[in-house]
């Protein structure tokens, strides 16, 4: 039996819109991932840890707040640090165009903005996971 694609999807620092982050998790799921959510509030040293602690193979990460280029890059960074060279990052939430280039200069390898679709996402995630 292939071992389930494990994802932590994570809402860092004062947002607390969580609505579009938990409709991803159930369809994360629901698409047979194991979907870990850290819940609101969540700093960037605790979701790289978390990341660490559950050994997943990506972290999710959303921004509704504007805090995007602060957030993203510093978990990223994180988990470098930590040594996970290996694991995905992406991205959802309110992001100008102009902030997707410096998001993938920082490691952001995507951003899924509104109107995405869960079988765009899935897809997305498990041929990145297939190539690695």
């Amino acid at each position: 039996m292939a071992q389930k694609i494990r994802i932590l999807l994570a809402k860092p620092g004062l947002d607390g819109h969580d609505r579009g982050a938990k409709v991803v998790a159930r369809g994360l799921r629901d698409a047979g991932f194991e979907v870990i959510y850290t819940g609101l509030h969540q700093t960037p040293e605790m979701i790289a840890r978390a990341a660490l602690d559950e050994d997943v193979d990506a972290v999710g990460i959303s921004v509704m707040s504007g805090a995007h280029l602060t957030l993203m890059p510093r978990i990223v960074e994180l988990l470098r640090e930590q040594g996970q060279n290996d694991v995905l990052t992406f991205g959802g939430g309110i992001i100008p165009d102009e902030d997707l280039a410096p998001l993938a200069d920082a490691g952001i390898e995507r951003v899924f903005l509104p109107g995405s679709s869960i079988a765009e996402i899935v897809e997305w995630i498990t041929t990145r996971v297939a190539e690695r």
